[in-house]
Order: C-alpha cells, then structure tokens, then sequence
C-alpha cells in the first residue's frame, strides 16, 4: 500500500509541476543510478582478494586506459602477481608472472577453458552466421596444426618466404632505396594464411582485396581490445544510439561478411570440380587468421634488427655454418637447424609479446588460489607481457639478448597464452618465423634508414590497441651477393614434402 501511495503521490507532482519534477528527475535519477550500481560492482568482487582503488562506475578503466598490459606489470609490484581489478562493472583476476600463470592457467586449465563474450567483439563486431558457424567447428583447426600436419605445409612456407625475400629485393632496388616493409609483411602473412584456410593465394600486395582484408582486420583487432571498448564494461553507454564504436564494428562486420562469403563460395565451387587444394576450411570449416601476431612481430623485429647490427652479425655468422655465401635461400626443410636463429625468434617473440594481454578466459568452476576462492563466471586476463619479463626468470628481462635462450633453452615463454586455449597456431607460426629470419638474414644485411622508438613500450603506435605495433618505418635491405640471389630466385623450385 505504501508503494501505491508512493506511485500516485509522484504521479500527482508529475501533472502538477511537470518541470520541477522533471528538475527533481535529473538529479535523482543518477544518483539512484550510482547508488545501485555500486550495489551491483561491490556484490560481483572476489573476497578476499586485493587491488588498486577503483572509480564509481568506470572503475579502473581510467587509469589502464593506455599500455593496460605494463600498468598491470606495475601494479603487480604493489599488489602481488595476482590481484583484482574493476573495468566498468566487470571484475577481473589479472595474473602477472610466470609462477602465478603455471598454477592458474595450468593447472585449472579445464576451469578455465571458456572465454567472455564482450559486447562490441561479439555482439555488434562478430555475432553474424557465419562467425557462429565457424566458431562451433573451431575444434577441427587443432588437428590441422599438430605437429604431423606442419609438414604438409612447408612447400607453403617455402613459396611465401621466398616471395617475401623477392619483394624486399624488388621494391628495395636491390638495396638502393629505403622502403616500408609492412606491405611485404602484411602480404607474407595474408597469403599463407588465405592458403593454408581457402588453398588459394595472394600473389601481390597491388590487389584491391589485400587492402580490404588488411584494414579491415586491422579495425576488428581493435574491437578486441580489453581496454578501448568502454561499452563492453560499462552497460550504460550501449544505450547511446549515436556510438561511433557501435557503428564502426557494424560496419567491419558487413563488410569482413561479404570476403569471407567471396572466399567461401570460391571454395566450394573448386570442391565440386575437383580443383581444390587441402586446406583448413575445407576439412573443418574454422578459420585461422594468425595475421596480427605474425605481421606485428615482424615489423618490430625488422625495426630492431636495423638498429643492432651486431644481432645481424652474429645471425649472419651463425648462418654460415650450415648454408654457403651462395645459398641465399635456405632450405625449407630445414626444421631449427640453426640455433642462433630459433634463439633469435624466441626473443623477439619474448621482448615484444605482440599480444601483451593473451585473449581474456572466463571461469566454468570455482578455482581457489592461496586460499582465495575465485567464483565461477570470473574474468581472468593472463599478462603474458609481465610474465615474459619476469625478474623470477631472468635477471635481465629488459634487455634483448637472444643468447638467453642458449643458456636456459627451456625458460617458459608467454606468448602463445598458456593452458587449454593457447595459440593452436603456435607450431605453424614458429616454423614460419624461423625460415623468414634465417632467408632474410642470410639474403640481407638490413640498415637503419628512420630512427624510430623499438622499445616495446614507448615504441608503441597504439598503445590501447589489443595488438601493439611500431610506428611505421622505412629501412634498407641490402643484398649480402645480389647475382646469387637473383639466380636463387630465378632458380627456385617448391620443396617436395612427399
């Protein structure tokens, strides 16, 4: 009766003074607002488990706004490697070194098998049918990149990383002029990853539809971001009709539909005739994109590489060892021959941990850490970036030195994630960076032609970005013996597997 009285009483005021009432709204409103909201936030937190002071509302979405992954690194030294963050309404575990990640993504790895679903990815980004569709069957890509099948692919990984080095000759002059190598990255990854999921190729980055899937592959990164979507967090802010990110994730989405359509119709009609190469999509229907890591990667490294020239050096010398001065082209099948260079890519895949926050997990079970239960239904954000430069591991984490890897060749590396839901691609893209280092290194002395920032950190030209790259830049790579590369590839022949 009390509530009815209530009712009418506001409603009475509502016709007698429309304006004051109106007034009165505004400032109530709002204030009931924050009032149950923070309700709400205080209910989901883990007991028991510390972290930074939050915000009404935004919670501590302020403050990780820009390189969230080296906050988290920071915090961790004040905190304790795991603790509690509040982003918006939605509480995260955010797990900072190498001792912490074994335990809770190791050893729960069933636990915590499940990812989030934030609403611009999945929702205004993503939720189409045919990325439903492609996640259910996601399964059948693991058995596509196990060990065994990678072999399958190195003719692949032969004609790309030749084609890579020819382009870098090509578009160079042969040393002469600096060039942007991001396109040659950018169409190295692309059309290894084309092949290897629709068994068809792109041969040159002068192509409409390499500028389409670049960029817009480029902008979804983004939407995956675990910083720079508020309306992910903050539920309030998905009502404004105007949302630009809204729009924007909308508008990629429309437009990746209408190449994947492309490509799965192309598919489909070389299946009927008979005319189809092996590839993944054909045997499980999932794609494996693997364009952000790898092309980011490469691009730091290049930029590094032209700036230490003794790397380069001993690389080159190392290489020598197995390949003469007139082999520019190693040898496809060589499986890390050359422990210099594995040494090599696992450093730039330690110092630049181009994915510094591996994709968010979600609890299925209670897990329990330190006598701490973490309820079911928790975000967990592994900082591969803090657990790669882990002071408990090395002793000189911020600086990059390759030979580290030759002294404890079996250190933990963060990058690919950890537990259930790691990088399935981890094997492929190893296999990949190592044949385009040793035939880049091996084909090319690489010089400094923009001095730009490679530190991993400062460098970065997007700092909330889900996948850090450097600024753009322009080097110079010079032939090491020109008319042999030129007979190599002029000569070259695809490595049978068979």
């Amino acid at each position: 009766m009390a509530i009815d009285a209530l009712f009418h009483t506001l409603q009475a005021n509502a016709i007698e003074h429309p304006i004051r009432f109106f007034l009165i709204s505004l400032i109530i409103l709002p204030i009931a607002y924050l009032i149950s909201n923070e309700f709400v936030r205080r209910q989901a937190r883990v007991s028991g488990l510390g972290g930074p002071i939050r915000l009404p509302v935004f919670g501590n979405l302020w403050e990780i706004r820009v390189n969230a992954a080296e906050k988290y690194r920071q915090w961790a030294r004040k905190y304790g490697s795991v603790y509690q963050i509040q982003l918006g309404n939605v509480p995260v575990v955010v797990v900072n070194s190498a001792a912490s990640a074994k335990v809770l993504f190791g050893q729960n790895a069933q636990a915590l098998s499940s990812r989030p679903e934030f609403y611009t990815f999945h929702k205004a980004s993503s939720h189409t049918r045919i990325f439903e569709s492609l996640k259910r069957r996601r399964k059948g890509a693991a058995s596509a990149l196990n060990k065994p099948s990678i072999q399958t692919y190195i003719p692949h990984l032969d004609v790309e990383s030749k084609d890579f080095v020819s382009e870098l000759l090509r578009y160079g002059k042969s040393g002469a002029v600096a060039i942007d190598p991001m396109p040659m990255i950018q169409r190295l990854s692309l059309s290894l990853a084309l092949t290897i999921n629709w068994g068809t190729r792109m041969g040159t980055q002068e192509n409409a539809l390499f500028d389409e899937i670049t960029h817009v592959e480029d902008e979804i990164s983004r939407f995956r971001s675990t910083t720079g979507n508020l309306q992910d967090y903050i539920p309030l802010l998905r009502l404004n009709p105007f949302s630009f990110g809204s729009k924007k994730a909308r508008e990629m989405r429309n437009r990746r539909d209408v190449y994947l359509n492309s490509l799965n119709r192309g598919l489909e009609d070389r299946m009927e005739k008979g005319t189809h190469q092996p590839c993944i999509q054909a045997n499980s229907n999932d794609v494996v994109w693997g364009l952000d890591t790898i092309t980011t990667l490469l691009q730091w490294s290049i930029a590094l590489l032209a700036q230490r020239p003794d790397v380069q050096q001993k690389a080159w010398k190392e290489i020598a060892e197995i390949y003469a001065v007139d082999e520019p082209l190693c040898d496809a099948l060589d499986d890390q021959k050359c422990p210099y260079i594995v040494a090599l890519v696992r450093e730039c895949l330690r110092y630049y941990t181009v994915l510094r926050l591996a994709l968010p997990r979600v609890s299925i079970k209670d897990v329990t850490y330190e006598g701490v239960v973490i309820p079911r239904g928790t975000v967990y954000f592994l900082n591969a970036w803090a657990c790669n430069m882990d002071d408990a591991v090395w002793t000189d984490p911020n600086e990059f030195r390759p030979e580290r890897w030759l002294e404890q060749p079996d250190a933990p590396l963060f990058t690919y994630g950890l537990g259930y839901r790691m990088c399935a691609g981890s094997l492929l893209a190893n296999r990949e960076l190592y044949l385009v280092f040793i035939r880049t290194l091996n084909a090319f002395e690489i010089q400094q032609a923009d001095n730009i920032d490679c530190h991993p950190v400062t460098g970065a030209s997007d700092p909330t970005s889900l996948v850090s790259m450097p600024k753009r830049y322009k080097a110079k790579f010079v032939p090491r013996n020109v008319a042999a590369l030129e007979q190599a590839i002029a000569d070259f022949q695809v490595v049978d597997t068979s």
